[in-house]
């Protein structure tokens, strides 16, 4: 019996085995693509609002700002209607100026830890309010070096705050997407236009009350949007570690 091996015919191509890896029992699963694309989708959220100013903090100072600087030129009109005293003036102007600042150093350092174009904005952002101020009071010298009467001038710094303010407002709405920036500008402007139509002195209430505490409620929302939204993090987070 011959042993040799059978011819085999050399346009055949040899039998190649698919080579299978081994199969780990521990590894993890393949991540499902809903799964992958929800923590896209929160990872940029979390970026956003690492980068996006904290309504809280501004529309607390803002709050606090309009309440008591305003607050201290009603109160020392008197009942007559008198002008107000040099030191509501100083605590006016020391309220609005802590604001501002605190506006612009929190906007840019928000926005200090990112890089490219939305770095670029939140700096703009930032020297905006400056910028916006800054003529604002030009302005207003500008308005009371023409020797027009002191109301004049008061009513018109009034109206040119709720204005900056409001546009503001209205401007970080499209900016950001939040439509309660949207309606606390639309507000401002509204107190704006109100608090001139009154006339001096009861301007000033106007703007300590409805002004200020427009900003404050809307940093009470705020923080209980942020509440919520913390709730339903935890909740969501909570659900997947059970699956």
């Amino acid at each position: 019996m011959s042993t040799d091996q059978p011819d085999v015919p050399r346009d055949v191509p040899p039998r190649i085995q698919p080579q299978v890896p081994p199969y780990a029992p521990d590894a993890e699963p393949p991540l499902d693509p809903a799964e992958g694309a929800r923590l896209i989708r929160e990872q940029r959220e979390r970026t956003g609002t690492q980068m996006r100013p904290d309504g809280r903090i501004l529309y607390g100072v803002w709050g606090v700002a309009w309440l008591l600087g305003f607050g201290a030129l009603w109160t020392t009109t008197g009942a007559a209607g008198d002008y107000p005293t040099a030191w509501a003036f100083v605590v006016y102007g020391v309220m609005i100026v802590v604001a501002m600042v605190v506006t612009i150093v929190h906007s840019v350092r928000r926005a200090s830890g990112v890089r490219g174009p939305s770095a670029r904005t939140g700096a703009m952002y930032g020297w905006a309010w400056f910028l916006g101020f800054l003529v604002m009071n030009l302005v207003v010298a500008g308005v009371s070096g023409s020797g027009v009467d002191a109301d004049v001038v008061a009513l018109v710094a009034n109206g040119a705050v709720c204005l900056v303010v409001g546009l503001m407002y209205l401007m970080s709405a499209l900016l950001w997407g939040d439509g309660r920036l949207y309606v606390l500008g639309v507000w401002i402007l509204l107190v704006g236009g109100a608090a001139s139509l009154v006339g001096m002195p009861t301007t000033y209430l106007v703007m300590a009350l409805a002004g200020g505490g427009g900003f404050l409620a809307m940093a009470v929302v705020t923080q209980l949007g942020a509440g919520r939204r913390r709730r339903a993090v935890a909740g969501r987070q909570d659900g997947s570690t059970v699956a």
